[in-house]
């Protein structure tokens, strides 16, 4: 998982890439203000630590998350080699800066006062935004990450794993410093939802859907893709497990409105089809997203 910068200095890619992580960052910073911090909650990462300690002495919260994230990338560079570049560190800086400005601002007021939940849900959609916006921009803000690549480095355990083990420790933190159990509870929320959110921020939104068809009736359904839904496929030649069986397999990607028509049709052909339906998290290619647009996406 590196995050080394590939673009040329003062470049329409390196703005780009600035840009995203200042409004990644400053998003971020909205939601630790008004909605997470205010409620003690603790999501993970060096800024649930902050928060923890922000509340237990009134340190400062941005510099605090700060002089814990400078120490952890001077141990990541020494460990793990120049994987961070500049991106990571500006991400890291102005998050710590765009905290301290807010809370300046905000205190520790929430946006909503006193329901806690609304704040946890609207708190993970505005912090899974703007860190996923950071991650379009090839970077990360620091924190769990690092200790987490540190961490697979020496144990081999995958990186997803470590940083759940390492975001519910930091969670049962905020247990232990306050000793209510709705804390815990509220900033799972927080992860759950953040984690959700960064999915669609970074792969998108996609309607579409692959499919596998097996049937008796291959080619009246390939009819029907190409004469009436202007859909393409391709034939997969298979042979069934049961009895040894020569078939044809139609894999073909279509969206909800053509998912639903097809169904519709294959049941009033060949109610004995067989159909698997699977989410396309993204498609490129003829009719749909082109390769180059991709590309040109995740090279930032």
């Amino acid at each position: 998982m590196g995050f080394t910068s590939k673009e040329k200095l003062f470049s329409w890619q390196w703005f780009k890439a600035l840009f995203l992580i200042l409004a990644g960052t400053f998003i971020m910073a909205v939601a630790f203000v008004y909605f997470i911090s205010p409620y003690k909650l603790a999501p993970g990462g060096t800024y649930g630590i902050a928060i923890v300690l922000h509340h237990l002495f009134n340190w400062p919260t941005g510099f605090v998350a700060l002089a814990i994230d400078i120490p952890l990338l001077l141990i990541g560079l020494k460990v793990l080699g120049p994987r961070f570049g500049w991106k990571t560190v500006v991400g890291v800086i102005a998050l710590s800066q765009f905290v301290t400005l807010l809370m300046w601002i905000q205190g520790d007021v929430p946006l909503v006062p006193d329901d806690a939940l609304l704040s946890s849900i609207f708190g993970g959609v505005i912090l899974g935004a703007g860190l996923g916006l950071v991650l379009r921009a090839k970077a990360t803000t620091g924190g769990s990450d690092i200790i987490a690549m540190i961490l697979s480095k020496y144990t081999r355990l995958p990186m997803g794993q470590l940083l759940i083990y390492i975001d519910s420790a930091i969670v049962l933190v905020g247990l232990a410093a306050f000793n209510a159990w709705e804390i815990p509870l509220y900033s799972w929320i927080v992860i759950f939802i953040t984690g959700k959110v960064i999915d669609l921020v970074v792969d998108g939104v996609s309607y579409d859907k692959s499919l596998l068809i097996v049937s008796e009736k291959h080619d009246e359904i390939r009819d029907k893709l190409i004469n009436d839904l202007k859909r393409g496929g391709t034939f997969l030649d298979a042979e069934g497990m049961y009895n040894g069986k020569k078939k044809k397999v139609i894999f073909t990607v279509v969206n909800r409105r053509e998912l639903a028509i097809l169904k519709d049709y294959v049941h009033q052909i060949d109610p004995n089809a067989f159909i698997t339906v699977n989410e396309a998290r993204e498609i490129l290619g003829e009719g749909f997203k082109s390769l180059k647009s991709s590309i040109e996406k995740d090279s930032l």
